[in-house]
């Protein structure tokens, strides 16, 4: 597996992203495409118009061409890689498929956008049938948009756009989660992730349920869990967010809070505290130092829905990161 598959999906509905654009999709909707869900498969599901399958697809074509889906990022941002996951289609594949991308300011129209100059990110490349396409993608610029084309027709399950996040920081209040994917934090490391990844508490919107947080195995020893977060930008945390929602009987104990300003040496930010299942808690923080990495302990396990780390960022580096990968003010 490329390593790029581990990094969050940009395109996720999950996110905010959407498909805004699609030349046909007369057996089943693009929307599918950029489901968070992995496509599942009924053999011999049939309505009015064939087998029902969870993902995209286009009609036969009779003539020269290929189909189009544009598909909104929900955080835009360097694209590392792209996976156009064809699980299921195995008569019916695009035999190929290509990646572009756009950057824009704004709400474009899909008038605006079939109209854009975009940029190449994955040439016309061989696809395989009922399996994960991986490709990577070099180009070091902020994209809002990614285009898929199809060569000439057929179905894609999900198109996966795994990068980092790199957000506007004119579009940002003062203070905001300093721990959310959706602007560019990310997990550096953790203890175990045996039922639950511990991305999906950087996720945005409250758990839907207990599979979405991060759950780890019980502890049938002394020590306890733990995970560590690179914030989207170094910032002095005032408030923090231990959201145990839906963990009833394997909530965590206690739990504490360290920050780092290198991702090595740690100093406290909130000291050993008790958690309660199923429960949002709020914890002010005045430390009054500037963090860059934050590391959550919890005691012994258990499983934690969402972490929010509201702070401060230090000032111009957002702009700065910005700056790097655009080409804007």
């Amino acid at each position: 597996m490329e390593e790029f598959a581990t990094l969050p999906d940009l395109a996720s509905r999950a996110l905010g992203g959407g498909v805004v654009h699609a030349d046909d999709e007369f057996f089943a909707a693009a929307d599918h495409l950029v489901l968070p869900q992995p496509p599942v498969f009924a053999p011999r599901t049939f309505d009015h118009k064939g087998q029902v399958y969870d993902g995209w697809e286009t009609r036969r074509r009779r003539a020269p061409g290929h189909d189009t889906a544009i598909v909104r990022l929900g955080a835009p941002g360097v694209i590392r890689g792209v996976d156009i996951d064809t699980a299921f289609f195995t008569g019916n594949y695009p035999p190929h498929a290509a990646i572009d991308g756009l950057a824009v300011e704004g709400y474009p129209d899909p008038a605006d956008l079939l109209a854009a100059e975009w940029t190449p990110l994955v040439p016309r490349s061989p696809l395989q049938g009922d399996s994960r396409n991986l490709f990577a993608v070099t180009d070091p610029r902020r994209f809002t948009h990614v285009r898929l084309t199809i060569f000439p027709d057929g179905g894609v399950a999900r198109l996966r756009v795994h990068g980092t996040s790199v957000p506007d920081p004119r579009l940002l209040p003062e203070v905001f989660d300093v721990a959310a994917l959706a602007y560019g934090a990310r997990i550096t490391g953790c203890s175990n992730m045996f039922y639950g990844h511990p991305g999906h508490m950087l996720m945005p919107g409250l758990a839907q349920h207990m599979g979405d947080g991060w759950e780890t195995s019980r502890r049938r020893d002394d020590a306890n869990d733990w995970v560590t977060v690179a914030l989207a930008a170094p910032a002095e945390i005032a408030l923090a967010d231990l959201d145990t929602t839906h963990f009833k009987g394997n909530a965590p104990g206690w739990a504490t809070l360290r920050g780092s300003e290198d991702g090595q040496e740690w100093f406290e930010l909130l000291p050993r505290v008790a958690l309660r299942p199923d429960t949002p808690h709020r914890f002010p923080i005045g430390v009054g130092r500037v963090a860059t990495h934050v590391r959550l302990d919890i005691f012994p396990d258990g499983g934690m829905a969402r972490l929010r780390l509201h702070g401060r960022p230090v000032a111009g580096y957002l702009e700065d990161q910005f700056r790097r990968h655009t080409d804007g003010p």
